[in-house]
């Protein structure tokens, strides 16, 4: 077989033979290469031919660098030699199931004959280096046939694990979900003050905790136990103050998410809860609890169980406390029958309490949050609208003045065995309520202790027949009218006959020769109903319109405008329904009249502001949530009877004070002139038929010269007594005279001037 022709280069002129260089085809030695001369391991030679050594050629006595042999089925380059550009011819690939023939050399002279390729050709220890193969563009079509496919399988994983969520696992899902879901609580606003006129508070808030639990958390399956709901009333239950069977009762309603076992408890209460539930979580989260909670729900071949250990159970995961507030009374029974109180829910109850509770309350709002295993989740997101605080209630009250009249009308109430008892003071320019005691009272810190009678406000509830106090009334509209004057003459007898009854006084006597100044110095039944007949001129029935309309005037049987919870509006038969001895006996304040004790003291308000009357006010003013204060109009102001009628009933009512046979000589007050009037009357049975004992009072102004505030006092019932000048008078004295003194009203600047109250006849 010939050897193979070179390729002629560029740089050669003809065909002719050209012996290839002696570094282009032999091997370099070295690692993995034979030495110089010799033939490589697991090298061959070429099929039929037989390798002889040839003498090597003589070089130039610079190395050439040796290339390493092609691969095999690779294309073998001859590096041409020097000045010469010849092309190394590419060897022929060797077919399926044959070993390729390598191309015969020409032996260079001086080089030993070449040896069979088996002989010569070595296995190399390592791949000799190659010439950097040629970059090669990939297949569009294939390549993207490949990403189809691995698309396909992220598709088909994904759709499996939709239906993995969707189908299969759709109800133990939804299992986990729900103790992992979003728990809606609600704000609870800030209750507004009720503070005194001085800016005191009366009614505050303080900071509370409600204790409150998720029942969905105390199920056996969520806590590893049967009886969680019983564990964690037993510990709660000392805590709160609350039965362990409601506690119980309240978790056991795993369909309510939330539940408030019990409300506004103090501090001291939610930390010692918090404390107890920390150690609990601590021993439960022990590696041997985790242990048992991950065998609940497996098979007992798996070592499976139903409960875990007490020890390694926190009945109180599911207890939470959320932060509210608790409505306090730091004067504790100061004024708490017109304040009223709050019930559990911090809801006004009672008293302005419950007439302001749209102020007071503010406008709650309302959190949502996730929780899991009873803890906040914070990445989980959340809503929050926030609560509006509620507005603050300014009275008119001073916090003195009604202490004094509160103990007061507590003490004489104890002294007299009355039933119940009240004092009202007011201002007689403004018809503000400077002070309303009374007693028995109860303090809305504790209700527990109080009586549901004593929980309300008589003064303004309770309707009663105001006695003689009400003969200011029927004498004002006699002189308004024009029918008589102060000195007008007026003889009473000891009895006196009117449509078939008998009317008498509250004392046996022979015939007074009274002045209309003494009827009202004395209290006189008989003299009264003489001087109204006339105001018909001895027509009964006109002489009863008159007087209704005064009445009316003066604010009987008409709402006071406090709008106070169960305030009575009192009552006021119309004169055409009087029958028999209702005519006559309505004008001294017995029968179908009733008033309330703020009702009764107007009247004398409006006689002692010169006949005009100023509707009452107890609230000065509101300051809403945003700071801004609104006063509360004045009061709506009526003139009633003249100024002079007015000037003429004061002097009248001074001489039940001074004279000495006025009934009301104990409500004197050593340098201030009293004006006033003494009020007994028989008391209403309970049942509403009849009578059944007596209401004692006492109702007057000072300085009566210059009149500044109205002192009423009021006794239901006493059994040590029943005058009202003898029970009410004292207690008049005290709380006028504490007012004179607390308000810096000066003394009077004048003496009385002690009009006469008899006359000879």
């Amino acid at each position: 077989m010939t050897t193979p022709r070179q390729p002629s280069g560029s740089g050669s002129g003809s065909g002719r033979r050209q012996p290839p260089r002696t570094g282009a085809a032999r091997p370099v030695a070295g690692r993995g290469q034979p030495a110089k001369g010799q033939p490589a391991k697991g090298q061959s030679a070429a099929r039929g031919q037989s390798a002889k050594a040839q003498p090597p050629k003589a070089q130039p006595s610079k190395a050439q660098p040796a290339k390493a042999q092609p691969a095999r089925g690779q294309t073998a380059k001859v590096q041409p030699a020097r000045g010469q550009s010849a092309k190394a011819q590419p060897a022929k690939s060797a077919s399926v199931g044959r070993t390729p023939r390598a191309p015969q050399q020409r032996r260079p002279e001086g080089r030993p004959p070449a040896r069979s390729q088996a002989a010569v050709r070595p296995r190399p220890k390592s791949r000799p280096a190659q010439r950097p193969k040629a970059l090669r563009l990939a297949e569009p079509k294939r390549r993207l046939r490949v990403i189809t496919v691995v698309l396909s399988l992220v598709f088909s994983v994904f759709a499996g694990r939709l239906v993995q969520l969707q189908l299969v696992d759709a109800d133990a899902l939804a299992a986990d979900a729900n103790t992992n879901r979003y728990l809606n609580i609600p704000i609870t606003a800030e209750r507004g003050s009720i503070t005194s006129a001085d800016g005191v508070a009366l009614a505050a808030t303080v900071d509370a905790y409600d204790i409150t639990a998720d029942p969905a958390m105390f199920t056996p399956e969520a806590t590893g136990i049967p009886d969680a709901p019983e564990q964690a009333a037993a510990l709660l239950s000392p805590i709160l103050g609350v039965s362990k069977d409601k506690l119980a009762a309240d978790l056991h309603t795993p369909k309510t998410r939330y539940k408030r076992l019990a409300a506004q408890q103090t501090p001291a209460a939610k930390n010692q809860i918090s404390d107890l539930k920390s150690g609990l979580e601590k021993q439960s989260g022990s590696r041997t609890c985790q242990a048992q909670k991950k065998l609940l729900g497996k098979p007992a071949d798996q070592g499976g169980r139903t409960r875990v250990d007490n020890e390694c159970a926190n009945p109180l995961a599911g207890v939470f406390n959320r932060e509210t507030q608790k409505r306090i009374y730091p004067a504790e029974g100061l004024a708490a029958n017109l304040l009223g109180f709050v019930n559990g829910e911090g809801e006004g109850a009672g008293g302005l309490e419950l007439q302001y509770q749209k102020q007071l309350a503010g406008k709650d709002g309302r959190s949502s949050y996730a929780q899991a295993g009873g803890r906040l989740v914070p990445t989980a997101g959340g809503s929050l609208d926030p609560a509006v605080a509620g507005s603050d209630i300014k009275l008119t009250i001073n916090r003195d003045i009604q202490w004094a009249a509160q103990r007061a009308i507590t003490d004489q109430v104890a002294n007299s065995g009355a039933e119940k008892g009240y004092v009202v003071v007011q201002d007689v320019k403004t018809g503000q309520v400077i002070a309303m005691a009374s007693a028995p009272g109860f303090n809305p810190n504790d209700l527990s202790l109080a009586k549901q009678a004593q929980m309300g406000n008589p003064a303004l509830v309770d309707a009663y027949e105001p006695g003689s106090t009400a003969k200011l009334m029927s004498l004002a509209a006699v002189l308004d009218s024009g029918k008589a004057n102060w000195d007008t003459k007026v003889t009473v007898p000891n009895r006196l006959v009117r449509a078939g009854q008998e009317f008498k006084d509250d004392v046996w006597h022979n015939t007074w020769y009274l002045t209309l100044a003494g009827v009202l110095a004395k209290s006189s039944n008989i003299g009264t109903i003489e001087a109204v007949e006339a105001l018909g001129d001895g027509d009964q029935g006109k002489a009863n319109q008159i007087l209704d309309g005064y009445l009316r005037k003066f604010g009987v049987a008409q709402p006071t405008g406090l709008n106070f919870p169960g305030e009575s509006a009192g009552m006021l038969k119309k004169p055409e329904e009087l029958v028999g001895s209702e005519k006559y006996n309505i004008s001294f304040g017995q029968g179908r009249i009733q008033m309330n004790a703020l009702q009764a003291t107007s009247v004398y308000s409006t006689i002692a502001n010169g006949g005009v009357r100023v509707a009452p006010s107890i609230v000065q003013g509101i300051t809403g949530p945003d700071g801004k204060y609104v006063p509360t109009p004045a009061g709506e102001q009526s003139r009633v009877v003249s100024e002079q009628t007015a000037k003429t009933m004061t002097s009248m009512l001074e001489s039940v004070v001074d004279d000495e046979q006025g009934t009301g000589g104990n409500a004197a007050i050593p340098g201030y002139r009293v004006a006033g009037k003494t009020g007994t009357a028989n008391r209403g049975a309970a049942d509403g038929k009849g009578y059944d004992g007596y209401t004692a009072s006492f109702i007057g102004f000072a300085p009566a010269d210059a009149p500044r505030y109205t002192v009423s006092c009021t006794l239901q019932g006493p059994v040590n007594g029943h005058f009202g000048g003898q029970l009410c008078g004292p207690v008049f004295k005290q709380v006028m005279e504490f007012t004179l003194k607390t308000m810096q009203v000066p003394p009077s600047g004048s003496q009385a001037p002690n009009l006469p109250v008899e006359w000879k006849p």
